[in-house]
Order: structure tokens, then sequence, then C-alpha cells
């Protein structure tokens, strides 16, 4: 295994579209969403030990999650896990893993990857970031993996990319927003667009040369924990500091921004787990296509829907078709699968109850 391979693991986010399941207290990458025996960080952590050691995977999140990591993932050691002491979006903390990284090693390369979506073919994961990183390591490139559309989805970014590019990887023309349903099938139709997925491929000192370029301020606050990093002064420093960097994604901070961007079209089925109505997509279903996950049920008359529960309780649905139907302690969700885009205003609301 390639010594000079790491892995940020970003595990900070919320999931708040998968409450109640997913809480503030215990977001969905703790939980075993798709009932298969291992919570979606575990899957995700494993998937990488595929390619790079384990002590090169740095989790990144939220300070209030540090106990779940350990407790999910014995294997790490405390020294990887990165804690945001402030929300401040996915530039801020990858500039600070990135140099954190450098230091320890200055021909890292590295793989940015979210901690909750699916991948069910590995070994094509793995060949796919063994590209990456073999196109990284003989170019100056920020690469991403862009992911297969199979239909106009206008909740995710899309990559457009050059159409005469006859080489496996693509340079990146830009990133478009989420567009409407309308321009999606244009993205869908014109057969050079592939969806943002968010796993982003670089040397250490490509990365960090970027953000010299275009966000030199947040680079010069970081780099004055250069001494501080993988020390026992780090946690101060970055608790000191963290806070003072500006709120912007990886995506606004360099990726619209370089020349130097480019593309491998990814060889696997990929999905977010971004809703209720996703994880349906990907869960085994009955001869109506309903979606069970933990539940005993008896289904009458009842159709496209997803059911879960976290005991082995017996629900019993009757004439309801295309629902989230979601048992969890002290919340029963039964709520029109779509209207799904309302269940973030919908926890708001049963917050204040």
């Amino acid at each position: 295994m390639n010594k000079n391979y790491y892995a940020i693991l970003m595990a900070g986010g919320v999931g708040s579209r998968f409450w109640p399941v997913s809480t503030t207290e215990f977001p969905k990458q703790f939980h075993d969403m798709l009932g298969s025996g291992e919570t979606l960080i575990q899957k995700t952590f494993s998937r990488l030990t595929r390619i790079i050691p384990k002590g090169n995977i740095l989790i990144l999140t939220n300070e209030k999650y540090n106990d779940l990591v350990l407790d999910q993932l014995p294997e790490v050691n405390p020294a990887q896990i990165l804690l945001e002491p402030a929300m401040r979006n996915t530039a801020p903390c990858i500039l600070y893993a990135s140099l954190k990284i450098k230091k320890q090693n200055p021909d890292a390369l590295m793989v940015v990857a979210p901690s909750d979506h699916w991948i069910e073919d590995e070994q094509a994961f793995t060949d796919n970031l063994q590209k990456c990183f073999d196109f990284c390591q003989t170019n100056d490139a920020l690469m991403t993996l862009g992911i297969q559309p199979t239909f106009p989805n206008t909740g995710y970014g899309y990559i457009e990319f050059d159409k005469s590019d006859v080489n496996e990887v693509k340079k990146v023309r830009q990133f478009r927003e989420k567009p409407d349903y309308e321009t999606a099938k244009q993205f869908l139709e014109s057969g050079n667009f592939l969806w943002n997925g968010g796993i982003f491929i670089w040397s250490a000192k490509s990365v960090l040369e970027a953000f010299a370029k275009f966000q030199p301020q947040m680079l010069a606050l970081f780099e004055k924990g250069n001494d501080a990093y993988n020390t026992s002064d780090e946690k101060r420093f970055i608790e000191e500091n963290y806070a003072d960097s500006e709120n912007i994604s990886i995506d606004y901070a360099l990726m619209e921004n370089a020349r130097n961007v480019f593309v491998l079209p990814a060889a696997f089925d990929w999905n977010d787990l971004g809703t209720w109505g996703s994880l349906h997509e990907k869960l085994p279903k009955d001869d109506s296509n309903n979606a069970v996950v933990n539940a005993k049920v008896i289904l009458e008359n009842a159709n496209n829907n997803i059911i879960r529960s976290d005991a082995k309780k017996l629900i019993i649905v009757d004439g309801l078709d295309d629902f989230i139907i979601v048992d969890r302690e002290d919340v029963l969700l039964i709520y029109p699968k779509n209207k799904e885009q309302d269940i973030k205003r919908i926890t708001g609301l049963a917050s204040e109850l």
C-alpha cells in the first residue's frame, strides 16, 4: 500500500433531510441507513482502506461527534480526528487538513470524500481512485470524480467537460449550479455533463498552490499554525483561529476559479443518500415497490413507500402510496415522498415544540 496516499473523510454534516433518524446529536453518517450492519462512515472508511493506509485517513468532523467517530472507528487514532470548533463549510477544513498532511509528507496525494455516500462497486471505485492518484502524481491538477447522470436531476451541481477531449481524464470547462428541469435535460442530451459528487483528488503541493492563488488570506491564517500542526499545540491554535476563516465551500474557493481542473467519469454507481427518496432507490423492494428497514410490516394497498423503525416494530399500512414512514423513539413521521425537500423545514418546527 502506498504510504503517500491520504484521505480526508468529511464527516461533519447533519443530514437534516433524514430527520427524525438523522439529528444534530446523531447525524446520518453514524447510522446504518441501509440496514447492512455497518454505518455509512464505517462503510466509507472500509472502502478507502482498500487503497489508503488506515493511519493516513483523517476524519474531519464537528467537536460534538468526536466520541461517535472513536466509537464507530476503533482502529482510528484520536490524532487522526480533526475537530472543527466552528462551522465554516468545506474550504477551511480541507486547507487545515492539507497543511497537516503536507507537513507530515510533502509528497502526499490525497482524496477528499464525503462519509455518507453509497457506492456499490467498491472495486470500480478503487480502480478509479488509483487512476486519479496516478494522474495527480505526474500533473499539476485538481481532480474530481464525476458521476454519470442517469436522469435530469435538479438536486446536484454538474461538471461540464470538454466535448472534444478524447482522453479518459477530461479537462473541465466549468462547474454548473443546480439546474432547473429543462436545463438538466439539455445537460444529459449534450453528453458532456457529469454530476458533481464532491469527491476531489490532488497532491498536497497542487492544492496548496491553488489556495495561495485564490485564497491567500485563508492560507495565511492557517499557515500561522505550521509549527503547531501534528504537535500538542495544534488544538489550541485551531480553537483560537479557525473561526476567523471565511465560510466558503471548496467548489467556490478553488474549483470554479482554477484552470487546471480535470474530471474522471466514474465507472461505479453512486448515490449521495441525501433524502429518504434516494435511500428508497437503493434499498431492496417488494412487488409493490415498498422498501422496509428493520420493521416487520403488514402492507395492503400500499405502494412505493419507504418504512423504517429502529426496533423490530410491527407496522401496518393500508392505502398509502409514495410515503415516508419513519418511527424513531418519540417521533413518528408519515410524510409524502414528493414533499421530502420540506422535511428540513419540518425539523425546525418540531424543535420548537
